[in-house]
Formats: C-alpha cells, structure tokens, sequence
C-alpha cells in the first residue's frame, strides 16, 4: 500500500509476512488479532474428453463413484492443509463445502470450494487446497480412459472476514485516494 501503510504486524503492508527481517521464513503470529467469521471460495476444473465426462455423469467409471470420492478427498485435504503448507496455521474449520459441477463447454468438471471458521486467520488456503485434491482425484479416477485430463484454473474468488477486508474477483479493484 502506498503511503507507508503498516500492516498488524507493524511491518510496511507490502512487505512480504512470512518472511523474516533476514530472510528466513516464519509463520506469522496471528494471536493478536481479534476472531471474526472469515469465509473463502476458491474454484478449479478438470478438462476432459466429452466421453470422459460422460462415463463420470453415467457412474460407469471403473473405480467407482468419481464425484462423490472427489468431494469428500478435498474435504478432508481441507482439514490437512496446515500438515501440507509449512507455514499454514492449524485450524478448527467450522464448515468446508466442496461441490462438482459438471461443464459440458469445458468440457469437464469445475469444483468450487467454500471453507468458514470464526478465527485470527483466513481460510483460503483450505478452500485451495479442498479444490486442488478433489481435482487431482477426479484425474486418479478417470486417468486410465483419459490420459489428456488438464487441472486448471484454481484461484480464490472470494474472501471475507479480517482486517484486509472483503474481496470477489469480479469486483473492481478498489481506488486509492
């Protein structure tokens, strides 16, 4: 942020937080921040053949039910993220959603998912991390008739809750001045 804004940790706003002054990496500590509901959705796809994504709408995949072993892949990758991203705080999710769409203009499957806490910290990782996992499942499963499959598109589309604020990715960015 221009004009030498600091963020809670009395560092510049820009400054990078999970680094150190001498360059190591840190964990940032949160514990003076105040708890409030903090909610983010992040969404992916999964590209494939339209036969593909027919054989997974059908149920006729080979190793099972793909949507349903997906959904409940990220959310339990929800629940590890601390264990996967060092510097990931560990945290008590109070919701983690993940749903599968199926997108015949992909064509493919697009995952959504929304994870909420009330807490010091945000929860985007988690909602990455749900889409992420649930997205390399659907690959694992469907893999042996499409080796083409392409995971793409994972990005946080919202976020709420915290001292920098709400964010949806088709609003505008905010003007300084």
């Amino acid at each position: 942020m221009p004009g030498g804004a600091e963020s809670d940790a009395g560092r510049p706003a820009d400054h990078l937080t999970h680094l150190a002054e001498d360059g190591s990496a840190e964990m940032v500590d949160v514990g003076g921040k105040a708890e409030t509901l903090r909610v983010a959705t992040a969404v992916g796809h999964v590209r494939m053949a339209r036969e593909t994504l027919e054989l997974i709408r059908a149920g006729d995949m080979k190793k099972g039910d793909v949507l349903g072993t997906a959904r409940l892949a990220g959310i339990m990758a929800a629940k590890q993220t601390a264990q996967l991203i060092p510097l990931c705080h560990p945290l008590a999710l109070s919701k983690i959603a993940v749903d599968i769409v199926p997108d015949p203009a992909l064509p493919g499957l697009t995952v959504t998912a929304t994870a909420r806490l009330t807490g010091r910290t945000g929860v985007e990782m988690e909602a990455l991390t749900a889409v992420s996992v649930a997205c390399l499942t659907i690959y694992d499963m469907a893999k042996a008739v499409d080796r083409r499959m392409q995971i793409g598109g994972m990005q946080v589309i919202a976020k709420s809750g915290g001292q920098s604020g709400d964010f949806t990715l088709d609003a505008p960015p905010a003007q300084e001045g």
